[in-house]
């Protein structure tokens, strides 16, 4: 007979042993009804127990959703059931069960808020006109042929890059996506606009549209890292061109590709090597700064440095 000690043993056994993995991915394709698509995801992700942010617009879906490793297969196989969805690139990762405190799917005028929905056209292959995709090899390939002539052009913001980017890459200096058409548009630039330039984002999203308004610019010759950082990482790991660790949109904050990967981010306090981010104890500010463990237990440098004069 299983007693209620031994039920609840039971229980927590079977919950340790549960597998969370994150999924990433999106799909360029027009969608006739969105709304429609919001419904569907809806009731399919809530259905399978999973939380994160799915959006959905005209052009298509754009989804991080997290959950037990089953009920994620399952929304996977049936969303690539739908036609229109078939190709898309799943990249996963692990999780940690609490990684998104809810579900959230939206239907919005961009995928990627570039504020720039009417210059960027898609068909059943995806975006018209967007940069050559290269695989990480066919990446290596381009740098072995080309060597230093070669640009990494980061379509992340500024944030993202300081715990980990490209060797040698340009980072824009921008808060938001919305930032990037004053940032291309302003000729710091224009000097890259004749020599190949890779640009290079989490999982690929951003640069399908960075790529085009870069091609609509001027810039002749522009590439993107198909599947983003996070294929890239898979490949190369700790080996390749990628250095430090990856931000990402959930409760992790960062992600390595292997063991004794170094952030590139240093604490505001101490300037120890950290990926960790914190939120600025102003409650009027909130912005994320660099702050260690060992500084973050010590409670030491609880604001992020530019809003102490600000109601503190």
């Amino acid at each position: 007979m299983v007693t209620g000690a031994s039920a609840v043993g039971a229980l927590n056994t079977i919950e340790a042993m549960s597998v969370q993995k994150i999924v990433l991915f999106y799909v360029f394709t027009p969608l006739a009804d969105p709304e429609a698509v919001r419904l569907w995801q809806h009731a399919l992700a809530e259905g399978c127990g999973l939380k994160g942010r799915v959006i959905i617009s005209k052009d298509g879906i754009n989804a991080t959703l997290g959950g037990d490793i089953d009920d994620v297969k399952k929304y996977v196989r049936i969303t690539k059931s739908y036609e229109p969805f078939k190709k898309a690139d799943i990249k996963w990762s692990t999780g940690q069960g609490d990684d998104f405190p809810r579900l959230s799917v939206k239907v919005r005028p961009e995928l990627v808020t570039f504020t720039t929905p009417d210059e960027i056209k898609v068909d059943a292959d995806g975006v018209i006109g967007g940069g050559e995709h290269l695989k990480p090899g066919a990446l290596h390939k381009l740098i072995e042929e080309r060597g230093d002539d070669v640009v990494f052009f980061d379509g992340r913001n500024a944030m993202e890059a300081e715990i980990g980017r490209f060797r040698g890459a340009i980072v824009p200096d921008v808060e938001t996506t919305r930032d990037f058409i004053d940032e291309i548009e302003s000729g710091k630039y224009d000097e890259y606009k004749d020599r190949p330039v890779v640009t290079y984002c989490t999982g690929g999203i951003r640069c399908e549209v960075l790529s085009v308004l870069m091609k609509n610019r001027g810039f002749n010759e522009v590439y993107q890292l198909d599947g983003g950082i996070v294929r890239y990482g898979e490949t190369y790991g700790n080996s390749g061109l990628w250095d430090g660790s990856l931000y990402v949109f959930d409760k992790r904050m960062h992600m390595e590709f292997g063991s004794g990967a170094e952030s590139l981010g240093s604490c505001l306090e101490c300037g120890k090597r950290t990926p960790k981010f914190v939120n600025c104890a102003n409650e009027s500010c909130r912005q994320q700064f660099l702050r260690c463990e060992d500084c973050t237990r010590a409670g030491l440098h609880p604001t992020c440095g530019s809003c102490v004069s600000v109601g503190m």
